[in-house]
């Protein structure tokens, strides 16, 4: 039988990133917590972590992991139901997400769950299209993804459309755009992208004016607020989602360079397939807040 305290460790080592911090965190000394690492690995047969920096998770590391989350929950959700008083302690809950959902809407609907709830959130912040990665891996127990297809052992709910328009400033356009939109301005004007992993204005690009990825000088951005102040600023253009340029489009601070050229991204909450009433809050405030907040899906 595994120990849970030796779970408890090797989750503290991974989501610390540290053995040191891990022992501050489990209050026991660090030759403690590479001692029950070690047990826990004895138990096991294989390597659970690469003591590397930072330090990464093996395959059978990250099963142990969302093990240990998914037995975390139950019971704490056990220990309410038997003991109020037991229940006092915080539950760690680990969610994927892109950067715009996080920068726009999530927080709204998280905080009365946060109020009520003793939770405390690990975000782990990645594209739309490579959030259920995390999800697979157990390095999360839900994620926001761009992927409609439920992954084994996990429930997918639809959230709606978040729409992305390429916007700039009136002063950028006047600089790279003089007569007008076009593919040749475009394969001289500086555009932001959030990460290597930002394919939107890729997309955009080579769909309605047909450039290659590698045909345009790029800003690579990775902070939601500093991406949009870099178009707000003329220093680039970008996919901006509705959610953030309503204001800016209606005083002037920014335009759509091509109007009615625009790409919808579907976003569906991921989540494992527990009974857990904590998961159904949760699953309740995002859909709720999403419903108003995002485009509906279209019927087929």
């Amino acid at each position: 039988m595994i120990d849970y305290k030796q779970l408890q460790t090797l989750a503290a080592i991974l989501e610390e990133d540290s053995f040191d911090k891990a022992a501050t965190r489990l209050h026991i000394s660090q030759s403690a917590v590479s001692q029950r690492l070690k047990q826990l690995e004895d138990t096991i047969g294989q390597t659970l972590i690469l003591r590397s920096n930072p330090i990464q998770v093996t395959t059978a590391g990250q099963q142990l992991l969302k093990h240990y989350r998914q037995i975390s929950l139950l019971q704490r959700e056990l220990f309410a139901e038997l003991s109020q008083k037991q229940a006092d302690g915080y539950t760690r809950i680990a969610i994927g997400l892109n950067a715009d959902s996080l920068a726009t809407w999530f927080l709204d609907a998280v905080q009365p769950l946060l109020q009520k709830e003793k939770i405390l959130f690990e975000l782990k912040v990645d594209d739309q299209d490579q959030t259920h990665h995390l999800l697979k891996s157990g390095q999360v127990i839900g994620c926001i993804s761009s992927n409609p297809k439920p992954m084994q052992g996990c429930n997918c709910i639809p959230l709606g459309i978040v729409t992305y328009r390429f916007l700039a400033s009136p002063e950028y356009v006047a600089r790279y755009f003089p007569d007008g939109i076009n593919r040749e301005g475009f394969l001289q004007a500086p555009v932001a992208e959030f990460s290597n992993k930002d394919e939107l204005q890729n997309r955009y690009l080579q769909t309605f004016f047909n450039i290659a990825a590698n045909e345009y000088p790029k800003h690579r951005i990775p902070s939601t607020e500093s991406f949009f102040q870099m178009v707000i600023r003329g220093l680039a253009c970008g996919m901006i989602p509705d959610q953030q340029s309503r204001e800016p489009l209606d005083n002037g601070k920014v335009v759509d360079l091509s109007p009615g050229q625009y790409i919808d991204v579907p976003l569906y909450w991921h989540v494992w397939n527990l009974k857990s009433d904590l998961y159904r809050q949760l699953t309740h405030a995002l859909t709720r807040v999403a419903s108003k907040e995002l485009s509906p899906f279209k019927a087929e």
